[in-house]
């Protein structure tokens, strides 16, 4: 119940980070209003950096070049789409230690045949190499998105379509430059739906751990869920585990949901039964239906009584009135 972007940051602002500037393209206008709310909520300021075209993963920051290299300060950079318990003191903390340029955060993995993994000196944190998707065993740690740079790295950036991953780290390797810090705790980039759903489990198993008040407690909740003050559930249902429910949500009676998201003003209809599903904004769910293997239903989409969806990703705006057996996008 908290879009990704403020989770990071709001951890910023707790150690101390009081100016995010946000790399846009896509939509930037409906961003930049609900952030200026939260920025004066906040007390930081927020500023945009407009793509006009897509610069990758280095380009932005010699965009935002005037911002980031007006002092000698070291600088955060995050992917946004990254949630961990997120280690902002121990990065600074550890940065200043080695004294070089760069600081990146990894995470272990149990595959890393899927990944570009980082080598490096166990004792001291420097990186050596990185190696991209190895076949053989040479690491299990990965790049996790959230970095610590001098100002310094910016003149090695020009402003144009650059990969930091593949332009830029290598070369600071080489140079001993480059040194990581190893991520306690839970990690997932939630890019994709499948990934989301088990970010937000994770969240909540981390929740649990903590015994976090955030956790909701009541008659139908199983394991570590969210519900919003200002939703209702009905009687007989069965909420969780691993279940985030938004504000102005209607659940009528006898709903299961397990491993699910429903959003701001979505209603739940009775008896559906919902597994690792994402549920948008404003949708309405019927009667007995049954959702299940990841589907998604963007903004305002309405399915009729009586309807299986399985890994259906539904467009905003749809009415669906007949099942959908196989894994597919409806448009």
């Amino acid at each position: 119940n908290k879009p990704i972007l403020l989770h990071q940051i709001e951890a910023l602002v707790d150690c101390g980070v009081s100016h995010v500037v946000l790399a846009v393209s896509y939509q930037a206008d409906q961003l930049e209003q609900e952030m200026q709310i939260e920025a004066a909520r906040l007390g930081i300021s927020i500023t945009f950096s407009h793509e006009k075209e897509p610069l990758g993963t280095a380009g932005p920051l010699a965009l935002a070049r005037d911002v980031l290299g007006r002092d000698d300060e070291p600088f955060f950079v995050l992917n946004s789409d990254v949630i961990c318990d997120f280690p902002f003191r121990e990065m600074v903390e550890f940065h200043k230690s080695h004294g070089r340029e760069g600081t990146i955060v990894v995470t272990k993995v149990e595959e890393p045949s899927k990944y570009g993994v980082v080598v490096y000196d166990q004792s001291t944190g420097q990186i050596n190499k990185f190696v991209e998707k190895p076949q053989e065993f040479v690491s299990n740690k990965i790049n996790a998105g959230l970095y610590i740079f001098k100002p310094s790295i910016l003149d090695r950036i020009e402003e144009k379509p650059t990969s930091i991953e593949k332009e830029v780290f290598p070369f600071q390797a080489e140079e001993g430059q480059l040194y990581c810090y190893e991520l306690k705790g839970f990690w997932m980039d939630v890019g994709q739906p499948a990934d989301f759903l088990t970010g937000m489990c994770l969240y909540l198993t981390n929740l649990g751990q903590k015994n976090s008040n955030l956790l909701s407690s009541g008659p139908c909740l199983v394991g570590n869920v969210i519900v919003d003050p200002t939703a209702k559930i009905g009687e007989n249902c069965r909420i969780g585990p691993n279940v985030t429910i938004g504000p102005g949500v209607v659940v009528e009676d006898g709903v299961c949901i397990k491993r699910s998201t429903v959003l701001k003003g979505a209603k739940i209809k009775k008896h559906s039964w919902l597994e690792s599903c994402i549920i948008g904004w404003e949708c309405t769910v019927g009667k007995w239906v049954r959702m299940e293997n990841v589907c998604v239903l963007g903004e305002d989409v309405n399915v009729k009584d009586e309807i299986y969806l399985n890994g259906g990703k539904v467009l905003p705006h749809k009415s669906i009135g007949t099942s959908v057996t196989e894994p597919q996008i409806i448009m």
